[in-house]
C-alpha cells in the first residue's frame, strides 16, 4: 500500500492559492522579513518529495515485546549526559541517559500531564540502572518536566529542561519555558547520583517577535503552540555555545503573510496551489547564544530553520557535525503537517557548510528515518548521537488502520497493551554528504 495510504491526511481538500494570497494580502505585518538571509524556510516542495524507501525505513518491531526499561515506570524521550563538547560523557566508568517518565498504572495519553526527568546509569551503555529522580520532589519551575538535555563540566552537572505549567496551579495549563538547574555529579563504584542543587532557573522564553508566545497562538483557531526541548550545542568550529530550541514562528495567524519562498518554485504551486489553511502551521527550530560561557545567560537569535505552511512541530532539535558540516536534525508527527501536505512520523535532517544559513535538506525530502507503513507510529522522539547511533522510544504498535487520535477512545487495557513506554532498537545512521542510511539495529536503549 502506498504511503498515502498510509499516513493519515490532514485537513480538508486543497483550495486555491489565490485564497491563501488574498488572507495574506489582509495581514497587518510580515513575519521575520528582517532575518530572511539566515533563516531557512523547509518548503512545500521538499516535503512533496518525500518517499519512503529501504535507506530512510525502519524495520518492522513488535512492540509488545520489548522489554521495559524499568518495571514501575513508562519512560519516552530521552537524552544522555554530555560533556561542555557534547561528547557522551563518562563518570568514573559510568555513562548516564536521562527521560521522561510517568507511573506504568498512567494512561499514555496522560503521561505528559505528570511527566517527571528521571535518570539510569550504566558501564556498557546496555544494562541501565534506575537511579530516581534528576531533581527533588517540587523543586523543577514547571508542574511538569518536559524534555531537555544535560551537560557536565568540572564535577557539576547543568540540567536544562521545559518547565510546563506552573506549580500549584488548579488547573493544566501549557505555557513553555527554558529552564535549567546546576548541581553536583557524585559517582562511586555503586553507581551516580546528583546532590546540591542550586535555585533553578527560566533561561528564555518566547519573545513574540521571532518566537510566538502561548498568547499569540490562542489568537485564532487551529496551529500549535511550543517553546521547549532546549539542547545544549557547542560549535566546534568557533567554540561559541548554543542552546537549541523547538518553537513557532511568532505573530497571531491573523498577522501571517504568505511568500513564495514558504512553498518553494512558482512551477510547483502553479500545479500545487496552497490551501488557506496552511496558514496555521509556523513550526521552527530556534537557537539562543551563551554569553560569557554561563549557560543561564542566553540571547536569543532569530530561528535557524521555519516550516511557515508547512509543519507545525518541530521536536527536540540537535545538531551533529560531521566532515564539517552541520547536520540538524528533528522530528515530526504523521498529522503536524500543513493542509495539503502529508508525511510520516519520522526523523528529518538538514545540512549546511555553516551553523547559520544554507542549511538543504537530507535526501531532498529531509526525510532521515520513518516507521514503516504497516506500523506507522511504533517508535518516536528520535535522537542523532554524536556516533550516529539513534535511539528513541517505543510509542503505539500495531493499531491497524487507527491514527494517534483514535488510541484515546479505546479500552483502557488495549491502550496499555499497545503502548511501547520503553526504548526501542538502536540504530546505526550512516551519512555521506547529504544523504543517509539507515544501518544495523542494536539493543533496546543501547548508548554505544
Amino acid at each position: 500500500m502506498s504511503i498515502q495510504k498510509r499516513i493519515q491526511k490532514k485537513g480538508k481538500a486543497l483550495t486555491t492559492l489565490a485564497l491563501a494570497t488574498t488572507l495574506a494580502v489582509s495581514a497587518l505585518i510580515p513575519v521575520h522579513a528582517e532575518v530572511a538571509d539566515t533563516t531557512v524556510n523547509w518548503t512545500r516542495e521538499q516535503v512533496s518529495k518525500i518517499e519512503l524507501n529501504k535507506d530512510n525505513t525502519l524495520p518492522y518491531t513488535d512492540v509488545s515485546k520489548l522489554e521495559k526499561f524499568t518495571e514501575d515506570y513508562h519512560v519516552w524521550d530521552s537524552w544522555p549526559l554530555t560533556d561542555r563538547d557534547g561528547n557522551i560523557a563518562s563518570i568514573k566508568g559510568w555513562k548516564v541517559l536521562f527521560a521522561l517518565s510517568a507511573p506504568n498504572n498512567v494512561l499514555p495519553g496522560k503521561v505528559h500531564d505528570i511527566a517527571t526527568i528521571r535518570y539510569f546509569y550504566s558501564k556498557n551503555g546496555k544494562d541501565w540502572t534506575l537511579g530516581g529522580t534528576l531533581f527533588p520532589e517540587g523543586a523543577s519551575l514547571g508542574s511538569r518536566e518536559w524534555a531537555g538535555s544535560a551537560m557536565m563540566d568540572d564535577g557539576k552537572i547543568h540540567a536544562f529542561y521545559t518547565a510546563t505549567g506552573h506549580r500549584g496551579q488548579e488547573h493544566l495549563t501549557f505555557e513553555q519555558r527554558l529552564a535549567m538547574a546546576t548541581g553536583d555529579i557524585v559517582a562511586d563504584s555503586k553507581g551516580v547520583r546528583f546532590e546540591n542543587w542550586g535555585d533553578h532557573k527560566i533561561i528564555l522564553e518566547p519573545d513574540g517577535k521571532y518566537y510566538q508566545t502561548r498568547e499569540q497562538a490562542q489568537q485564532g483557531e487551529g496551529g500549535g503552540y511550543a517553546f521547549r526541548d532546549p539542547m545544549w550545542f557547542k560549535d566546534p568550529k568557533t567554540d561559541k555555545e548554543y542552546i537549541l530550541f523547538e518553537g513557532n514562528s511568532g505573530g497571531a495567524v491573523g498577522d501571517r503573510t504568505f511568500k513564495q519562498e514558504y512553498a518553494g518554485s512558482i512551477e510547483y504551486t502553479s500545479k500545487n496551489p496552497v490551501p488557506a489553511g496552511a496558514v496555521h502551521a509556523n513550526g521552527n527550530i530556534g537557537i539562543a547564544e551563551v554569553v560569557d560561557g554561563d549557560p543561564s545567560n542566553l540571547k536569543m537569535l532569530p530561528p535557524l530553520l521555519e516550516a511557515n505552511y508547512v509543519n507545525e512541530e518541530l521536536e527536540r532539535p540537535h545538531i551533529v557535525v560531521k566532515d564539517n558540516k552541520y547536520y540538524l536534525f528533528t522530528d515530526t508527527h504523521i498529522n503536524k503537517y500543513a493542509e495539503g501536505l502529508q508525511g510520516p512520523e519520522g526523523l528529518y535532517g538538514f545540512v549546511s557548510d555553516t551553523l547559520f544559513g544554507g542549511y538543504e535538506p537530507l535526501n531532498e525530502s529531509g526525510l532521515v528515518l520513518a516507521n514503516p507503513p504497516e506500523n506507522p507510529y511504533q517508535a518516536y522522539s528520535w535522537l542523532v548521537l554524536p556516533n550516529l547511533s539513534v535511539v528513541g522510544f517505543a510509542h503505539f504498535g500495531d493499531i491497524g488502520d487507527m491514527s494517534i487520535g483514535d488510541i484515546g477512545h479505546q479500552p483502557d487495557e488495549f491502550q496499555f497493551e499497545h503502548f511501547g513506554g520503553t526504548l526501542p532498537p538502536t540504530v546505526k545512521l550512516s551519512i555521506k554528504g547529504d544523504t543517509t542510511k539507515i544501518g544495523k539495529e542494536y539493543s533496546p536503549g543501547w548508548i554505544k
